[in-house]
């Protein structure tokens, strides 16, 4: 049996390897954009938001005497490679990018708001106050998402449509 504590620890552990990989993921993003400018912009913003909740997980581990999980952190900047080469080899890469990343954020607001009601269970109010800072970071950015792909949509098909034109990125 698992006591509460070790479900919470593993579930932040969970969360910094999945911060650890949407780092990844969104660096080599933005890297590669070069038509999307207000996505480059945003994708970057995100980014340093990531940094910071990186950072504040691992307080929050730190603090309940923890570290991160070596194996899933590498797991998760493993997927984020996967992520990117593949991304690299489609035609329209900057559509597929956002809807992934989209996908990508949803998961992230579901982690958070697990882990809100697992620190509340167990009387963690920092790690809870730690999550309630980062959850709306995570929405935004999904809310930002999805209310920009229809013109990233209509931009890229107008992009591909035109031969003077590169569209992936």
């Amino acid at each position: 049996m698992t006591n509460k504590k070790d479900n919470l620890l593993d579930w932040l552990r969970d969360a910094h390897a999945m911060e650890q990989q949407a780092e990844k993921m969104l660096q080599g993003q933005a890297s590669r954009l070069e038509h999307y400018p207000d996505l480059k912009l945003r994708i970057e913003q995100h980014i340093q938001e990531t940094k910071g909740q990186i950072q504040l997980l691992e307080n929050c581990l730190d603090r309940l005497g923890s570290k991160p999980s070596i194996f899933k952190d590498m797991a998760g900047k493993l997927t984020a490679f996967g992520q990117a080469v593949s991304g690299m080899t489609v035609s329209d890469e900057v559509v597929k990018g956002a809807m992934s990343g989209y996908v990508f954020e949803n998961m992230e607001i579901a982690a958070y708001t697990v882990l809100i009601a697992a620190a509340k269970t167990i009387g963690d109010q920092e790690t809870q106050r730690t999550c309630e800072q980062i959850l709306p970071q995570e929405e935004a950015m999904a809310d930002w998402i999805k209310a920009h792909l229809p013109e990233l949509t209509e931009a890229f098909l107008n992009r591909s449509a035109s031969s003077d034109l590169e569209a992936k990125r």
